[in-house]
């Protein structure tokens, strides 16, 4: 992975990049969401992106997040146009019982979360995020070989160039050190439909 070709969305409290991995440290009330249902607007994580106008792409990260210990602490992938458009995926911790593995897809200034349980224990998440066109397709792994499929979604801005990489932060009174490990572009995994043709 040549990282020279990433940058800073809002530079975290402190990081580390050595030896392809990547230690983000997050700030407090730091966090990502549009409107829906809490009703407030949060545009303030740190990203570590890329820009690409590559239409046919996946990019694989590994997650580590031992030390989250406070509800919504999170790490993961990002697809990021604008404060009003933009997609991420990642486990949130919740209590000493569960997390919310999850998605959330922004569009035109709405957030939409989806989610399923996964014990508190799970503290290492491979992602694959890929790219045909404006649509996506997030998958999970427990051990980076088999992934499952957690979304596919539309991001309806996403017309050429999009900014995709990874992001952590704490949305409440918190901080904690995420650890990305393994970054990697191929090419998309998410195969071409075989099945119903288009309208």
């Amino acid at each position: 992975m040549n990282y020279k070709d990433f940058y800073w969305i809002r530079q975290p409290k402190s990081f580390e990049l050595k030896d392809d991995i990547l230690k983000i440290e997050t700030n407090p009330h730091t966090d990502l969401w549009q409107r829906t249902y809490y009703h407030f607007r949060n545009d303030n994580a740190p990203m570590f992106v890329m820009d690409t106008e590559q239409e046919f792409f996946s990019f694989v990260v590994k997650t580590h997040f031992s030390e989250t210990n406070h509800r919504f602490d999170q790490c993961g992938v990002i697809v990021y146009l604008d404060s009003e458009n933009w997609l991420k995926c990642s486990v949130e911790y919740e209590n000493e019982i569960f997390q919310h593995l999850g998605s959330v897809v922004t569009n035109n200034g709405f957030s939409d979360w989806a989610t399923t349980t996964t014990p508190a224990n799970v503290k290492c998440m491979w992602y694959r995020l890929s790219r045909r066109g404006d649509d996506f397709c997030f998958e999970n792994s427990f051990d980076g070989i088999n992934f499952s499929q957690m979304r596919i979604c539309h991001l309806s801005k996403a017309t050429k160039k999009i900014r995709f990489g990874v992001y952590a932060c704490s949305p409440e009174d918190s901080s904690f050190t995420a650890v990305f490990s393994e970054m990697q572009i191929t090419s998309c995994k998410w195969q071409a439909h075989n099945g119903q043709q288009p309208d």
